[in-house]
């Protein structure tokens, strides 16, 4: 396989943030020795988070076996789950906030059409329902562990609890047509083709303001690793949450 020098769009406080953690792992464990050190750890995660890189490529390009590059990716990425925020802390963090924005996302997964629970009728396509809680300049705050790709926006946003942690804290919420039924804080746009100038008016200005959320959307899919993800189900969610994690630290 050839090997050729490239980029990460990352700043090295974030490299550094990282190896901080792996270092840190190392030493509670009590590992004596590694083919890489923490910091040579950190970047190959990195790439494949940002970059979507392959354990191949990633394994050719620092010199080392796909199951290494495997289980140290693995480890990096297991590291930076258990950093994210709970829901209740999220919640707490943003009472300060005038509003949030809810929207849900789909990642896209490799799946055949046999996997009816992760297929989009949507989208029209298999993937993982992901909420995202952004606040008034649409800044990413939260996003949920993710769900088969079936279930309706709204469902999805109650059985994680977002719903009602929304409403219990009091924190006003704008959400688009899929959440429509939501009650509570949650303030959703009219529906129907032939409405009254008003509510023409309200749902123009509706639009105006939840369309900040899109730029969350467009953040978490800046790391090109969720734009199509090929590893098992049952690992997306820690990989959203070290994709926050990362994001966050980049951004504070």
């Amino acid at each position: 396989m050839l090997v050729y020098p490239s980029s990460i769009d990352l700043s090295t406080r974030t490299l550094r943030f990282l190896t901080g953690q792996l270092t840190a792992r190392r030493e509670e464990t009590g590992t004596r020795w590694r083919r890489l050190p923490a910091a040579r750890q950190a970047l190959p995660a990195l790439a494949h988070l940002r970059c979507g890189d392959t354990y191949a490529q990633l394994a050719a390009g620092f010199g080392m076996g796909i199951a290494t590059a495997f289980r140290y990716i693995r480890e990096a990425v297991d590291i930076l789950a258990t950093l994210a925020p709970s829901l209740a802390e999220a919640i707490k963090a943003i009472r300060a906030k005038a509003f949030v924005i809810l929207d849900g996302t789909l990642l896209p997964i490799d799946r055949i059409a046999a996997d009816t629970p992760y297929y989009s009728g949507k989208n029209k396509r298999h993937g993982m329902n992901v909420q995202v809680l952004t606040d008034p300049f649409g800044r990413l705050l939260r996003a949920s562990p993710a769900l088969p790709g079936s279930p309706h926006d709204l469902t999805a946003a109650r059985e994680h609890g977002i719903i009602e942690a929304l409403a219990e804290a009091g924190l006003k919420c704008w959400a688009d047509k899929a959440y429509q039924g939501a009650g509570g804080t949650v303030r959703v746009p009219f529906r129907g083709r032939r409405l009254k100038r008003w509510k023409r008016r309200h749902n123009t200005t509706h639009a105006k303001i939840r369309c900040l959320g899109e730029q969350a959307m467009a953040t978490l899919k800046g790391w090109r690793l969720l734009r199509k993800l090929r590893c098992g189900t049952n690992r997306i969610t820690d990989v959203v949450k070290a994709v926050l994690v990362l994001h966050h630290h980049a951004s504070a």
